[in-house]
């Protein structure tokens, strides 16, 4: 599984309703956090290695009611510092 982000703008006071539907109905959705700024959410999605990026978020992301615009994150490499 490989993870990608994607910030997510919406309509004027849809954000909560956009973060409802989405933890409802995308089963690769890991996380997804209001934000302040230019975007209102940010969303962590867990894809399979062949899953089409762009496909994923035009068809399931973007086709939410609600959903403005979306800027997707396409990440290396994930860093943890030393833990005992």
């Amino acid at each position: 599984m490989r993870p990608i982000f994607v910030m997510i703008k919406c309509e004027m006071g849809q954000s909560y309703t956009v973060a409802q539907v989405a933890a409802d109905t995308i089963e690769e959705l890991s996380e997804l956090h209001s934000t302040s700024g230019q975007y209102d959410l940010l969303a962590k999605f867990y894809l399979n290695p062949e899953d089409d990026t762009g496909l994923f978020v035009t068809e399931r992301v973007q086709t939410i009611p609600g959903v403005k615009d979306t800027y997707t994150l396409i990440t290396f490499n994930a860093f943890v510092g030393g833990r005992t």
